[in-house]
């Protein structure tokens, strides 16, 4: 499991963008533990493998 401090490094994003994120439903699969936000590892990565295989808007 990782924190949201752990995540927003791995992600190089600041844990504001995280929280909005989750806030959106957006992000990575997030779960609260008692009251604190976790995320599993697997997850990070699988939605991190998933937004980069996403085609790219042409502008």
């Amino acid at each position: 499991m990782l924190t949201i401090s752990e995540v927003a490094s791995i992600l190089r994003t600041p844990e504001a963008t995280l929280r909005y994120w989750r806030h959106l439903g957006s992000g990575p699969f997030s779960f609260k533990l008692g009251r604190h936000v976790r995320y599993w590892r697997s997850d990070v990565i699988h939605w991190l493998d998933d937004q980069s295989r996403r085609p790219q808007n042409s502008q």
